[in-house]
């Protein structure tokens, strides 16, 4: 076997990882072993590696479901990035009162790293770290296109979609339903194109005034990271 030949059982332990992830409770041996598509004593074997390292556990009636060990790992995913963004998405959510995230390019997707939702709100919406969509829509993605290359979209098979006065994106009913979504591009060294963004139902404020607020906490965020 080549040396940069992927490794089957790595692979499968990782997409057991996303499909609980996905999953909405936990999951039987049956379940797992059927969306990897292998027979339950593989799924077993991969699901008590998973255990041996505290990435899963088991419920009262022996199904799985992700474990905390994972929230421990997430943290040190760019570290300094989260750390520097955490006070400000605070800040935006509190006083904008709706939750203010950071997504990270990742390949074709936009990924959410870090996520705050407001002290009080009416009616808030829940973004959890992990969640994923195409960077072809949504306000983040077009966020994080204003930060790459024309071949580099090429390459990724996006079309490229203007920012809003040439400074932010926004975007309705493009991820979820019902939903808007207003976002600045990110540039942080040595840190994937990134994306600081809020998501809400509807806002009192206009869409110029959310993103003056937007680009503050960016403006603050790479003061920080120097």
């Amino acid at each position: 076997m080549s040396e940069s030949s992927p490794s089957q059982t790595l692979s499968r332990g990782i997409t057991a990882l996303e499909v609980l992830s996905d999953s909405p409770g936990a999951m039987t041996i049956a379940e797992i072993a059927g969306s990897l598509g292998v027979h339950r004593s593989i799924a077993y074997r991969i699901l008590r590696t998973l255990e041996d390292h505290g990435l899963v556990r088991r419920d009262a009636a022996g199904a799985f479901l992700l474990a905390p060990r994972l929230a421990a790992l997430a943290r040190g995913v760019e570290r300094s990035l989260q750390a520097a963004v955490l006070p400000e998405l605070t800040d935006l959510a509190n006083r904008l009162t709706m939750t203010a995230f950071l997504v990270v390019l990742d390949h074709t997707e936009c990924v959410t790293l870090s996520s705050v939702e407001p002290r009080a709100g009416a009616a808030t919406v829940a973004q959890r770290p992990g969640t994923r969509h195409s960077l072809a829509i949504g306000a983040p993605g077009i966020a994080i296109q204003s930060l790459l290359a024309d071949g580099e979209l090429v390459r990724l098979g996006i079309d490229r979609r203007p920012l809003v006065d040439g400074s932010y994106a926004t975007s309705h009913d493009e991820v979820i339903p019902g939903l808007r979504s207003i976002a600045v591009p990110l540039a942080a060294h040595g840190a994937p194109a990134a994306a600081l963004a809020v998501v809400y139902v509807s806002s009192e404020n206009s869409d110029a005034e959310i993103a003056k607020a937007l680009a503050g906490a960016r403006d603050a965020i790479a003061e920080r990271l120097g």
